[in-house]
């Protein structure tokens, strides 16, 4: 009995030393959450009409694939007009709490005034931040939207930034 004792403790001691030495790999996450946000735009670009450059507010809702670096986003430019802006992003963390992305995805803009990125449906890249406060539910957002081809009259890049404050949900 006591051989049989002494070999149990020896495996156990084996076993447990094993678990404690086995190298796992170290890497960041991705900043954790999904979110809805309200902030600012600003139209940089204007088409040959002189439109396009304006101020407005932004509407952004990100939410996040749980166990891939991507996240499907959408935004709601609402300035002398209007554009949603749906994009897929590949999100890179840099810390716990942040993550650069860049999204790909449409621009579509409605009525004959120019939103803050044109004033038709066209393609468009999305290059960002997102910086989730320590401790709480809160999330700074910040990002550009260039939107290729994106004015009806004299063609064009139509270019915004937009920035705010979102709720992790």
């Amino acid at each position: 009995m006591r051989h049989f004792i002494g070999i149990s403790v020896t495996l156990a001691t084996a076993v447990l030393a094993s678990m404690a030495f086995t190298p796992t790999s170290a890497s960041a996450q991705a900043a954790y959450g999904s979110y809805v946000g309200v902030g600012g735009t600003f139209g940089i670009e204007e088409d040959d009409r002189g439109e396009g450059r304006q101020f407005g507010g932004v509407l952004a809702v990100r939410y996040k694939l749980l166990e891939l670096p991507v996240s499907l986003r959408a935004q709601a430019l609402i300035g002398a007009g209007t554009a949603v802006v749906p994009t897929i992003s590949y999100d890179f963390p840099l810390n716990w709490q942040t993550d650069v992305y860049l999204g790909a995805g449409a621009a579509f803009a409605s009525g004959d005034t120019p939103s803050p990125v044109g004033d038709q449906t066209s393609f468009a890249l999305q290059p960002g931040i997102d910086y989730v406060v320590p401790g709480g539910t809160t999330v700074l957002f910040g990002n550009a939207i260039i939107a290729f081809d994106a004015y009806r009259k004299g063609g064009g890049t139509a270019v915004s930034v937009q920035g705010g404050v979102g709720l992790r949900f």
